[in-house]
């Protein structure tokens, strides 16, 4: 195989990851604002809050938990402390920091909607991998966010 040929092989696993995760996001996005009236991105910031204790994060920690800017978090969470969703507390140990805390509001939203996204995720993509594929792409998954990967028996 020449590099020409490999570097285009790679370019198109590239695009085809790209492709593969837009169309999911879209799926899992439409699925939620069609039930719930509740985007994608707000979603996932009420379900990292929802996962942490005492259902707080710092606003730094969760915008890389989310993978936004900070500034692009600072958004998101306005909006949804306007609806009642999340507030922010000060940091008692840090008056610079903040905590984004999910309110009862936010949580209840978040139990009615985590069905939802659930079943996307096994309708979109889960349903499509057998045993062997979810093994093999898990495998996969963890070599590229650089996590330690078990070695196989």
């Amino acid at each position: 195989m020449t590099s020409s040929t490999h570097s285009a092989a790679e370019l198109i696993a590239w695009r085809t990851m790209l492709r593969a995760q837009a169309q999911f996001s879209r799926r899992l996005q439409a699925d939620l604002l069609a039930r719930h009236d509740l985007a994608l991105g707000p979603y996932e910031v009420l379900m990292h809050l929802g996962e942490a204790p005492g259902g707080r994060l710092r606003m730094n920690d969760l915008a890389d938990r989310v993978l936004l800017s900070r500034s692009g978090l600072t958004r998101l969470v306005d909006r949804l402390e306007r609806d009642g969703l999340v507030a922010r507390q000060t940091c008692p140990s840090d008056a610079r920091g903040l905590y984004a805390v999910l309110t009862t509001g936010g949580r209840t939203r978040l139990d009615e909607a985590a069905p939802t996204y659930r079943q996307g995720v096994r309708d979109h993509m889960l349903s499509r991998l057998d045993e062997s594929d979810l093994r093999t792409f898990q495998y996969i998954l963890d070599k590229l966010a650089d996590e330690q990967v078990p070695v196989q028996a």
